[in-house]
């Protein structure tokens, strides 16, 4: 594997009277070491919380453009501090054949080791989507068993060979592909099956 020339440095901090400078000394000392060349980019002011922010679209951009090889942090919490939003991000970059570096955690997916940390973290996220989509679909079968309805109310009318597509779409504020379908199907929309999902 050929050794990485290009990288790109982010740098972000929180407020004003802040300064991102004691991050970029410790990143360009890094780069120089291993004798990469590098791009700054900077976010001053701006939360970690933001998933758009100008610098980090920048280089984002300029990810998949192919103008740099490495994404180097001076700690994961500078890059973002929403998991599934950092995660998301990291897996963006990785599909564009980006590797990334965080100084602070000892993160380094340029070597065999810091790649398998970068799966663990997109294992330990997928575990966390997996989880979520569990709660939602044991909220939903709860509300069944309640004898609750799910998907769109009902609308109230009924079916009369008189309307036309056009009069039951708007006697039934539906859109006239959704009025033909129950019409064809001889349903009102009060019978039409439930759509939760």
């Amino acid at each position: 594997m050929t050794e990485m020339k290009r990288a790109a440095l982010y740098a972000r901090v929180s407020t004003a009277d802040q300064t991102t400078e004691n991050q970029l000394i410790d990143l360009r000392r890094y780069c120089q070491a291993r004798g990469w060349t590098f791009a700054e980019y900077i976010d001053e002011a701006v939360s970690g919380a933001k998933e758009r922010r100008p610098a980090l679209d920048r280089m984002t951009a300029d990810a998949k453009r192919r103008r740099f090889d490495v994404l180097v942090v001076w700690r994961l919490d500078r890059l973002g501090r929403n998991l599934k939003h950092l995660i998301t991000l990291l897996e963006d970059l990785q599909a564009l054949g980006v590797a990334f570096v965080s100084l602070g955690e000892g993160i380094d997916a340029t070597t065999p080791a810091g790649r398998l940390q970068m799966n663990i973290l997109g294992a330990i996220a997928q575990f966390e989507r997996d989880r979520l989509r569990e709660r939602v679909c044991a909220g939903l079968a709860r509300v069944r068993a309640q004898g609750k309805r799910l998907g769109r109310p009902r609308k109230h009318g009924s079916l009369t060979a008189a309307l036309t597509v056009r009069q039951a779409a708007a006697q039934w504020n539906v859109s006239k592909s959704t009025a033909a379908r129950w019409i064809a199907a001889g349903t009102t929309p009060g019978q039409t099956p439930s759509n939760p999902i």
